[in-house]
Protein backbone atom coordinates (compact mmCIF):
# COMPACT_ATOMS: atom_id res chain seq x y z
CA UNK A 1 0.00 0.00 0.00
CA UNK A 2 1.02 3.52 -0.68
CA UNK A 3 -0.08 6.82 1.07
CA UNK A 4 0.57 10.36 -0.48
CA UNK A 5 1.80 12.73 2.17
CA UNK A 6 1.43 16.81 1.90
CA UNK A 7 1.64 19.60 4.67
CA UNK A 8 1.62 23.27 4.85
CA UNK A 9 -0.26 23.97 1.60
CA UNK A 10 -1.25 27.34 2.74
CA UNK A 11 -3.81 28.01 0.03
CA UNK A 12 -1.32 27.35 -2.68
CA UNK A 13 -3.92 25.89 -5.40
CA UNK A 14 -1.38 25.34 -7.89
CA UNK A 15 0.80 23.21 -5.89
CA UNK A 16 -1.86 21.66 -4.29
CA UNK A 17 -3.33 20.66 -7.82
CA UNK A 18 0.00 19.28 -8.44
CA UNK A 19 0.27 16.80 -5.67
CA UNK A 20 -3.39 15.56 -6.57
CA UNK A 21 -1.68 14.56 -9.88
CA UNK A 22 0.98 13.39 -8.72
CA UNK A 23 -0.79 10.72 -6.49
CA UNK A 24 -3.52 10.04 -8.72
CA UNK A 25 -0.65 9.15 -11.83
CA UNK A 26 1.14 6.90 -8.87
CA UNK A 27 -2.29 5.65 -7.68
CA UNK A 28 -1.23 6.21 -4.05
CA UNK A 29 -4.05 4.51 -1.83
CA UNK A 30 -4.64 6.89 0.51
CA UNK A 31 -3.22 10.66 1.41
CA UNK A 32 -2.62 12.61 4.75
CA UNK A 33 -2.28 15.94 5.12
CA UNK A 34 -0.11 17.18 7.87
CA UNK A 35 -2.00 20.78 8.56
CA UNK A 36 -2.65 24.16 7.07
CA UNK A 37 -4.54 24.20 4.82
CA UNK A 38 -5.66 27.99 5.28
CA UNK A 39 -9.40 28.43 3.96
CA UNK A 40 -11.85 25.59 2.60
CA UNK A 41 -11.43 26.58 -0.86
CA UNK A 42 -8.10 25.06 -0.46
CA UNK A 43 -9.38 21.83 -0.37
CA UNK A 44 -11.21 21.85 -4.03
CA UNK A 45 -8.35 20.22 -5.35
CA UNK A 46 -8.21 17.32 -2.72
CA UNK A 47 -11.64 16.36 -4.20
CA UNK A 48 -10.35 15.01 -7.75
CA UNK A 49 -8.05 12.58 -5.62
CA UNK A 50 -8.93 9.22 -7.16
CA UNK A 51 -8.31 7.85 -2.88
CA UNK A 52 -9.57 8.71 0.20
CA UNK A 53 -7.88 11.28 2.11
CA UNK A 54 -7.68 12.85 5.65
CA UNK A 55 -5.66 15.64 7.53
CA UNK A 56 -5.06 16.99 10.67
CA UNK A 57 -5.71 21.17 11.49
CA UNK A 58 -2.97 23.38 11.81
CA UNK A 59 -1.70 26.58 13.47
CA UNK A 60 -2.78 28.63 10.92
CA UNK A 61 -5.98 26.84 9.55
CA UNK A 62 -8.29 29.46 11.36
CA UNK A 63 -11.17 28.91 9.42
CA UNK A 64 -11.82 25.10 11.27
CA UNK A 65 -15.44 24.88 10.91
CA UNK A 66 -15.43 25.51 7.28
CA UNK A 67 -12.83 23.39 6.85
CA UNK A 68 -14.16 20.44 8.49
CA UNK A 69 -17.44 20.77 6.45
CA UNK A 70 -15.86 21.20 3.29
CA UNK A 71 -13.42 18.16 3.74
CA UNK A 72 -17.02 16.06 5.44
CA UNK A 73 -15.10 15.46 8.47
CA UNK A 74 -11.62 14.13 7.25
CA UNK A 75 -9.83 17.09 9.08
CA UNK A 76 -9.30 16.49 12.58
CA UNK A 77 -7.42 18.10 15.65
CA UNK A 78 -4.31 15.88 16.18
CA UNK A 79 -2.93 14.10 17.01
CA UNK A 80 -4.81 11.36 14.69
CA UNK A 81 -4.60 8.11 15.18
CA UNK A 82 -4.73 5.33 11.99
CA UNK A 83 -4.08 2.18 11.03
CA UNK A 84 -3.29 1.71 6.87
CA UNK A 85 -1.41 -1.45 5.16
CA UNK A 86 -0.90 -3.29 8.68
CA UNK A 87 1.10 -0.39 10.13
CA UNK A 88 -0.07 2.42 12.69
CA UNK A 89 -0.02 5.69 11.37
CA UNK A 90 0.35 8.90 13.82
CA UNK A 91 -0.84 12.16 12.18
CA UNK A 92 0.29 15.71 14.03
CA UNK A 93 0.78 19.43 12.46
CA UNK A 94 3.62 20.24 15.54
CA UNK A 95 5.74 17.50 16.15
CA UNK A 96 7.00 19.06 19.31
CA UNK A 97 3.25 18.09 20.91
CA UNK A 98 3.62 14.62 20.70
CA UNK A 99 4.94 12.46 23.38
CA UNK A 100 7.65 10.46 21.36
CA UNK A 101 8.57 8.42 24.43
CA UNK A 102 5.02 7.21 24.60
CA UNK A 103 3.43 7.12 21.54
CA UNK A 104 2.90 3.47 19.51
CA UNK A 105 3.31 4.23 16.18
CA UNK A 106 4.90 3.12 12.93
CA UNK A 107 4.87 6.17 11.11
CA UNK A 108 4.53 9.78 12.50
CA UNK A 109 3.52 12.10 10.23
CA UNK A 110 4.13 16.37 11.00
CA UNK A 111 4.25 19.57 9.28
CA UNK A 112 4.86 22.91 10.76
CA UNK A 113 9.04 23.83 9.61
CA UNK A 114 7.90 23.48 6.15
CA UNK A 115 11.24 21.57 5.66
CA UNK A 116 11.09 17.64 4.10
CA UNK A 117 12.30 16.01 6.91
CA UNK A 118 12.63 11.99 7.39
CA UNK A 119 14.36 10.25 10.48
CA UNK A 120 14.23 7.40 12.49
CA UNK A 121 13.39 8.09 16.48
CA UNK A 122 12.14 5.97 19.07
CA UNK A 123 11.80 2.56 16.68
CA UNK A 124 9.54 4.97 14.45
CA UNK A 125 9.81 6.55 10.96
CA UNK A 126 9.43 9.82 10.88
CA UNK A 127 8.05 12.01 7.88
CA UNK A 128 7.60 15.76 7.36
CA UNK A 129 6.91 16.03 3.87
CA UNK A 130 7.84 19.75 3.63
CA UNK A 131 6.25 22.86 2.39
CA UNK A 132 3.60 22.03 -0.40
CA UNK A 133 3.43 25.44 -1.36
CA UNK A 134 6.96 25.94 -1.80
CA UNK A 135 7.39 29.68 -0.61
CA UNK A 136 9.43 29.71 2.33
CA UNK A 137 12.47 27.58 1.52
CA UNK A 138 12.29 27.22 -2.26
CA UNK A 139 11.02 24.00 -2.74
CA UNK A 140 7.92 22.26 -3.07
CA UNK A 141 7.76 18.41 -2.07
CA UNK A 142 5.52 16.00 -1.33
CA UNK A 143 5.90 12.82 -0.43
CA UNK A 144 5.04 9.18 -1.33
CA UNK A 145 5.34 6.20 1.30
CA UNK A 146 5.19 2.60 0.54
CA UNK A 147 3.76 1.01 3.82
CA UNK A 148 5.06 -2.49 3.00
CA UNK A 149 8.57 -1.36 3.56
CA UNK A 150 8.13 2.17 4.79
CA UNK A 151 10.25 3.42 1.92
CA UNK A 152 10.14 7.22 1.44
CA UNK A 153 10.33 8.71 -2.18
CA UNK A 154 9.93 12.89 -1.70
CA UNK A 155 8.07 14.48 -4.74
CA UNK A 156 9.19 17.58 -6.05
CA UNK A 157 5.47 19.71 -7.01
CA UNK A 158 7.71 22.74 -8.72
Amino acid sequence: MQIGLMADSHDHLPRIDRAVEVFNRRRVDFVIHGGDFIAPFALAPLERLQCDWAGVFGNNDGERAGLQQRSRGRIAAGPLRLQKGGRRLTVIHILEELDLECEQADLVIFGHTHKAEVRHEHSMLLVNPGETYGWLHGRAPAAVVDLANLGVELVDLS
